[in-house]
């Protein structure tokens, strides 16, 4: 009789174990990094180029400071989308009078389209700086191919094109390197800032602020992280999978400082780089990004200039469906459309139809006797005047527990959410003050 053995069972230790794989950086990077970019849209370049041309290095300090504040805040949007699943609007709309949500909506969308019609005519003018050729006719190509993108691009690849487009962010870190840059001075004002606080320098401190944290990049944030849950299919809003929470928070964390940093770091290079240049030479009255570019060519040469008005198409490409689809998201929620880039467009056809209209009108304002910097003031002054309700009502909302459950914000988070909002607060009231200044 013969017998048969078993082979030995093989021993495994617990490197042995397929450990489940850590998502790769460029998988955590997205709502956070995408908003962050968009917040450096050709309308805030024009603000970055004033400080930089106007103060020199006087101001770069503001980046650094705000962006402790800047993270926090948009920590706190995600937080608020991937808990509840829904997105601001439709908090605001579940958890305050009609009242309040129809004010903040509609302010919001006012200043957006102003915003994205300030932003397509400053690509206009830098592809005509670049080109030669009809600024207006492309202003009309820009919106056409932002809405043609957003409505009929599928959803991973159309947020896959978004963050490439953040790339545009370096061109402004590559023309420090290319223009004479006095860095001994530069970084010297960075750790000793010199404060006046006289009417003009608070003006600009404040447009710096209100530029930097704007509504906008809240009602984005917050929905594209509803977007991401929606699109795998094992994620669900943490307050009915609490057991997703540790990773998601993480995830939330790691993309919002990066897309934050990314943010602030390229818009303290172009504040450095007018300080360099523009300002160094006495030019120190710049309105738009265009003419920042243009005051360049003579003094940091063409390859400075070329880089520089690409990275003004690059941002406005990159924040123009930002501008568009935050008013969509607000406006769909509001009244509840179906929204949500991920569905076709027939889908949702009122939510992309919000879109092409928030474009457009963007588009007609470019053709009207309306100043272009004049509206931006006029935006620059409702962003930093609805943002101090918005941020006051996140936070009163984000420790709610009707809301968030039992994910409140913990106390360092809620310290810092509101000195953000209180730093707005001051930086409206100083709006005001120095309005006739």
């Amino acid at each position: 009789m013969t017998s048969t053995s078993l082979p030995p069972t093989p021993k495994t230790s617990p490197e042995d174990v397929k450990q489940p794989e850590r998502p790769k950086l460029l998988q955590v990077l997205g709502p956070g990094l995408i908003t962050g970019a968009s917040d450096d849209d050709p309308s805030g370049i024009a603000t970055y180029s004033q400080a930089g041309a106007q103060f020199g290095f006087a101001l770069g300090w503001v980046m650094l400071f705000s962006w402790p504040l800047m993270c926090a805040i948009q920590e706190i949007s995600a937080r608020i989308g991937r808990v509840t699943g829904r997105g601001l609007a439709g908090n605001l709309k579940q958890h305050y009078p009609a009242w309040i949500t129809y004010s903040i909506v509609s302010l919001l969308v006012i200043a957006n389209v102003i915003n994205i019609g300030a932003d397509l005519g400053a690509m206009g003018a830098a592809l005509k700086l670049l080109l030669g050729g009809p600024d207006l006719a492309y202003v009309v190509a820009f919106g056409v191919l932002s809405v043609w993108l957003e409505v009929f691009s599928r959803y991973a690849r159309y947020v896959s094109i978004l963050k490439w487009l953040t790339l545009s962010l370096f061109a402004y870190v590559g023309v420090a390197f290319v223009v004479h840059m006095p860095w001994a001075e530069a970084l010297r004002n960075l750790v000793v800032p010199h404060i006046t606080f006289d009417g003009p320098q608070l003006t600009v401190i404040v447009a710096l602020l209100g530029t930097t944290i704007s509504p906008y990049l809240f009602f984005w944030q917050a929905e594209e992280e509803v977007e991401e849950m929606e699109e795998r299919p094992l994620s669900k809003p943490l307050s009915g999978a609490p057991e997703q929470a540790v990773a998601e928070f993480r995830r939330i964390r790691i993309d919002t400082y990066i897309g934050m940093a990314f943010s602030n770091l390229a818009a303290l290079f172009i504040i450095l780089v007018t300080a360099a240049t523009l300002h160094a030479h006495g030019i120190t009255d710049i309105q738009t990004s265009a003419q920042a570019a243009e005051a360049l060519r003579p003094i940091a040469g063409p390859f400075a200039f070329a880089v520089f008005a690409t990275g003004i198409i690059g941002t406005g490409l990159l924040a123009l469906p930002v501008l568009a689809g935050s008013s969509a998201y607000a406006l769909g929620e509001m009244f509840g459309w179906n929204v949500g880039l991920a569905r076709k467009p027939r889908q949702a056809k009122a939510f992309y139809g919000a879109i092409a209209v928030a474009t457009l009108l963007g588009v007609v304002l470019n053709f009207s006797p309306i100043d272009p910097i004049k509206a931006l003031f006029w935006s620059a002054v409702i962003n930093g005047l609805v943002a101090v309700p918005i941020m006051a009502t996140m936070m009163h909302l984000s420790s709610h527990r009707a809301a968030m459950g039992d994910f409140k914000l913990h106390a360092g988070l809620k310290i810092v959410g509101w000195v953000a909002t209180l730093v707005m607060a001051a930086a409206a009231v100083g709006l005001l003050a120095t309005w006739g200044g």
